[in-house]
């Protein structure tokens, strides 16, 4: 019997047709329902990271136009910019387009590369007698602190007034000036060797230095004039309509400059002291030499004048915020320590290394003085909470650090010189700038009567303030 196929391309039946022994496999995807709206958290963040590297990128922009208008470099930074060049990487190449054409040299280290053993064999004692002994002596006792000055010297290209101990030498430490005599126990007598154990020096108490400790910006190694850049300006910000553009803007730009200003501090010595001297003479001198600088170092960055070439310090700045107590000055209260706080906020500088500071008259005053007027139970101005690692205790959330170095003799109306000052602010931007290595001179005319020795410590460097709305100041504060 014959039989009839039919071939169709849609069979009702998907077991009938050829192949009908064959398993069936469904093609195709089962879609899954995702529904996104504007406010999934995926999305929102898709777009800030959008918005944020637009940002990036228009800084990036912005900070390569305005190093390369600085500095003459328009070709370099529009390649930067259109080559996608980061800030960094441009940076380095202006560097070394202005190293090349000699506007830019390069800075010597006052440093030897010293090894550690020859850093402790360099003796300030040697450096000084080699000044006051016959040559024979300089070149017997003192030869190698005498090749170290003259290689310092070549490496810096300029010849010391005394002899120059290599940066790797110093040691700063905060002390003040005395003379030391032999004899005299005030005055360097008990470090003549008798029954002096070494290890029993009382080191005097003196003024302490807080000012790098609280973060200012030191600068080393540096040559000729500098000018550090800072923002004067801000870029503006505008609303613009759907298809509108921009008012175009830009930040600006200033220059702090830091011009070499020499620094000297002195302290007289006896021969016989010298000669004599038992419990670690060196650390005693170069204590005195660096210390006396540093404390100077420390009123100058505070309370200096910007007169007879002395730099400009934070109270004597004509741009700092102020808070004034009243006509004829007055008592702190816990609301001027705010309003320090606020000053700062309100010029957008409240960030960075934000710390208070004041003398000793004051911090004693603000201990003994609560928050609100009569309520102990409120605190005082002024806590006993326990100190950080670096010694500091806390005023308003911040460090707070007392110092001798800020005056307590201002006045204010009537007051009498009784007015003394605090101040609040981001240490950081206090910049502390220094040329070559310390430069030991000896005077033999001033005590040679005596037979006594006069060593004077010089140093170049420069104080400056990069952005003065960083600081505001109480300088009425009755203490």
């Amino acid at each position: 019997m014959p039989y009839e196929v039919s071939v169709v391309s849609v069979p009702a039946d998907p077991n009938a047709g050829f192949y009908r022994s064959l398993t069936h496999s469904p093609k195709g995807k089962i879609m899954t329902d995702i529904t996104i709206t504007e406010n999934d958290p995926a999305t929102r963040s898709q777009r800030r990271s959008s918005n944020q590297a637009a940002l990036d990128e228009r800084d990036r922009v912005q900070e390569i136009a305005a190093i390369g208008h600085a500095h003459n470099l328009q070709n370099d930074a529009n390649r930067a910019i259109a080559d996608g060049t980061s800030l960094d990487a441009f940076r380095a190449i202006a560097m070394s387009r202005l190293r090349d054409t000699g506007t830019l040299r390069p800075a010597e280290s006052p440093e030897l590369g010293l090894s550690r053993r020859e850093v402790e064999q360099f003796s300030f004692v040697k450096a000084i007698l080699a000044q006051t002994m016959d040559p024979n002596y300089a070149r017997r006792e003192a030869g190698f602190e005498m090749e170290a000055s003259r290689a310092l010297a070549q490496k810096l290209g300029r010849e010391p007034q005394g002899i120059y101990v290599p940066g790797e030498v110093l040691r700063h430490q905060s002390r003040g000036r005395r003379d030391l005599v032999a004899g005299t126990p005030a005055y360097g007598g008990n470090l003549v060797a008798t029954e002096l154990q070494a290890d029993s020096f009382i080191t005097l108490l003196r003024n302490r230095s807080h000012v790098i400790n609280l973060g200012a910006t030191t600068i080393g190694d540096l040559v000729g004039n500098v000018a550090i850049p800072s923002q004067a300006g801000a870029a503006s910000a505008f609303w613009v309509a759907e298809g509108g553009a921009p008012t175009e803007s830009a930040q600006t730009f200033g220059q702090v400059p830091l011009t070499p200003k020499t620094v000297g501090a002195f302290t007289d010595f006896t021969r016989r002291m010298l000669l004599q001297a038992t419990p670690d003479i060196e650390s005693i001198v170069r204590a005195d030499l660096a210390g006396i600088i540093g404390v100077e170092m420390d009123r100058v960055a505070i309370a200096g004048s910007g007169l007879s070439n002395e730099p400009l310090g934070i109270l004597n700045a004509s741009g700092i915020g102020s808070v004034a107590i009243g006509t004829n000055g007055g008592a702190i209260t816990w609301t001027h320590v705010l309003q320090l706080e606020e000053a700062i906020a309100n010029a957008n500088a409240d960030d960075g290394a934000l710390a208070y500071m004041t003398n000793n008259k004051a911090r004693r005053a603000l201990k003994g003085t609560t928050k609100v007027s009569g309520d102990a139970g409120a605190g005082f101005i002024w806590s006993d909470e326990a100190r950080d690692a670096s010694g500091y205790g806390t005023l308003n959330g911040y460090r707070s650090a007392a110092s001798n170095n800020v005056p307590s003799n201002l006045v204010k109306g009537t007051s009498g010189a009784v007015c003394s000052a605090m101040i609040f602010g981001n240490w950081s931007d206090v910049l502390i700038g220094q040329w070559g290595g310390l430069d030991i001179l000896v005077d033999k005319i001033t005590n040679g009567t005596s037979g006594g020795t006069r060593v004077i410590a010089l140093l170049d460097m420069d104080i400056a303030i990069r952005r003065e709305a960083s600081f505001a100041a109480i300088k009425d504060a009755t203490t």
